[in-house]
């Protein structure tokens, strides 16, 4: 079976150079070659294996991240035949933002380090997500949601190479899906700003301008997210090897695990353990690499 290992490194701190690839390619079966997709930030090494199992490339993976020493980075091993996807699923929170809406929320009600720790254990997946969620909104009862707009415009940054990897993805077909257990007051700003076909989240009630402290039932949580999946996969009559998914918590994983390329980015210790893929270094344009796209087809 013919496999490749992506080697990527964060744009803002490339540390490959042919000394360093020559390194992992001692590591790998057989005669292996090497193609740059950036230089200096990204490059596949395209080798034979026996072996088409998940378990066993991802072993591989742990290998070659035991190999690299402090050097930051980051390894993706996967077959590679379908590699460019064509249904790609996002997290939100922490993921394709660098924030925690509901923790920003709640810093506006004076309790952010209270909610901020629930959401901490929730995304740790030491309690579950559905009355996690629910406890926390409770605590933004009146809370007026003219904060939303506040949050986005002064707190919410986008993820860098957020917006190349869901435009690139759909210049080259790919639908495009934001699915949070966050609120549609921000996926909807969010996934315009990005660039997504579709958002799905949780609804927070509204009465007279301010929050209610509850949320529409039933709760988009794991499960929900898998059913997303699951659902745009067989609407476009796409085979699993097809579908990307990304995200950071224990609410992720099930999508993660779903797909035919799950990726846990920089994500939750249980959460990175369990996925395909894992990007600890580098920013969200490592989900392109690891499709196999080259630096000059970003779209930006």
């Amino acid at each position: 079976m013919s496999l490749v290992a992506t080697l990527i490194c964060n744009p803002a701190d490339p540390a490959l150079d042919s000394t360093v690839i020559d390194g992992f390619r001692a590591i790998l079966p057989g005669d292996n070659e090497m193609h740059w997709l950036s230089d200096g930030v990204a490059a596949d090494i395209l080798f034979a294996s026996d072996t088409n199992s998940i378990a066993d490339q991802r072993a591989l993976a742990d290998r070659l991240r035991a190999a690299r020493g402090d050097m930051p980075i980051d390894v993706v091993v996967q077959p590679v035949i379908d590699r460019r996807k064509k249904l790609f699923l996002a997290d939100m929170d922490s993921t394709m933002i660098g924030q925690e809406c509901i923790d920003e929320l709640a810093d506006f009600a004076g309790l952010k380090a209270h909610v901020a720790a629930i959401t901490e254990r929730a995304m740790r997946g030491e309690i579950e997500f559905e009355p996690a969620l629910r406890e926390r909104v409770a605590l933004l009862k009146d809370l007026s949601v003219g904060v939303v707009d506040e949050v986005l415009a002064e707190r919410i940054t986008l993820t860098p190479g957020g917006r190349a990897l869901v435009q690139t993805m759909r210049a080259h077909g790919a639908y495009t899906c934001l699915v949070s257990g966050g609120f549609t007051l921000f996926t909807a700003k969010v996934a315009e700003l990005v660039g997504f076909q579709e958002h799905r989240a949780n609804e927070l009630h509204v009465e007279d301008g301010k929050l209610t402290g509850t949320v529409a039932e039933p709760i988009l949580g794991k499960a929900a997210k898998l059913a997303t999946l699951v659902e745009l996969r067989e609407a476009a009559s796409l085979d699993n090897l097809d579908t990307l998914a990304v995200g950071d918590g224990a609410n992720d994983l099930a999508m993660i695990q779903a797909a035919g390329l799950g990726i846990a980015f920089h994500a939750k210790p249980t959460v990175a353990a369990a996925a395909h893929g894992r990007i600890d270094f580098g920013d969200l344009s490592a989900l392109l690499y690891a499709q196999g796209y080259q630096r000059s087809e970003f779209v930006d």
